[in-house]
């Protein structure tokens, strides 16, 4: 890194069990990922912060370990938690969850939920997050168009697509056309309060560390939102069947695609000022 931009994970997961005690089901991913696992493995390779993302495969919309996480490790994660927009009172938690010391953002999962492009819950959602000035992150993967409805509704939300907006694996191997929506993900750049999230991007790849063939479709996203729209993360634990932690951090460090300049900016200096959150910001 070129100066004291720190690095942040735009998004990994931490859980106290991965089994068939789990509240919903399996997640890709081992048996545990306490904070303190996920604080080790920041450490080794020196990853300075990271959102931490209540996992909804396993807690749906209960947020309560991943709170404990936050507020044991208040300088290392940002909060952000999953909402229902099913839920009749869920503009008043999202604003009353924004309020809370650590948290930097909401997130409605489009994917698991018939909502489709017109929910007055999701809605309610995006609107009390622009009010609240939180970023609403959103899981739309398959479902790019139903965004542009929302985005077009709310000019003064920040909304964050995850996981490069699309459909990603949980095992070997990668999808046979894994870029084959870019064209979709490409559109939304057009709304200049959607940022992305370049989470994940590894697992689509065709080849092995470190992953030359990602470069290409993901410049042309660099390009479509600038970089200061762009946010680098793993996706740790959902990519751990493909690659280690390591290596969806290093194939970011040793690519040549960017210049050391962008690759501050991708790796913590665009979450930095789309979040207003930094490690050590515990407030």
């Amino acid at each position: 890194m070129p100066n004291d931009t720190p690095v942040i994970d735009c998004q990994v997961h931490a859980y106290d069990r991965n089994d068939d005690s789990n509240y919903r089901s399996l997640l890709a991913g081992p048996a545990t990922v306490t904070g303190e696992e996920m604080v080790a493995a920041m450490d080794a390779v020196g990853v300075d912060g990271a959102l931490l993302i209540s996992p909804f495969t396993i807690y749906g919309y209960d947020s309560s370990y991943c709170e404990g996480v936050a507020e044991a490790y208040p300088d290392r994660f940002g909060l952000i938690a999953p909402f229902d927009p099913n839920s009749p009172t869920v503009a008043a938690d999202v604003e009353a969850w924004a309020a809370r010391p650590g948290v930097v953002g909401a997130r409605v999962v489009l994917n698991f939920e018939a909502v489709g492009g017109e929910h007055p819950g999701v809605d309610a959602i995006i609107a009390a997050g622009a009010a609240a000035g939180i970023p609403i992150n959103v899981l739309c993967w398959q479902n790019l168009p139903e965004l542009a409805a929302y985005a077009r509704r709310h000019p003064n939300a920040q909304l964050v697509i995850d996981h490069v907006g699309l459909q990603q694996p949980f095992q070997p191997p990668p999808p046979d056309e894994p870029w084959a929506d870019i064209e979709q993900v490409m559109a939304l750049a057009q709304f200049d309060h959607v940022a992305i999230k370049i989470s994940g991007a590894c697992t689509l790849s065709h080849e092995p560390f470190p992953y030359p063939d990602i470069w290409e479709p993901l410049s042309r996203i660099f390009d479509a939102y600038g970089l200061e729209r762009c946010m680098w993360g793993t996706d740790w634990t959902r990519a751990t069947n493909l690659l280690t932690f390591e290596q969806g951090v290093e194939s970011f460090r040793v690519t040549d695609s960017l210049t050391d300049e962008e690759r501050s900016t991708l790796m913590g200096g665009s979450l930095e000022q789309i979040y207003g959150w930094s490690p050590g910001a515990s407030g």
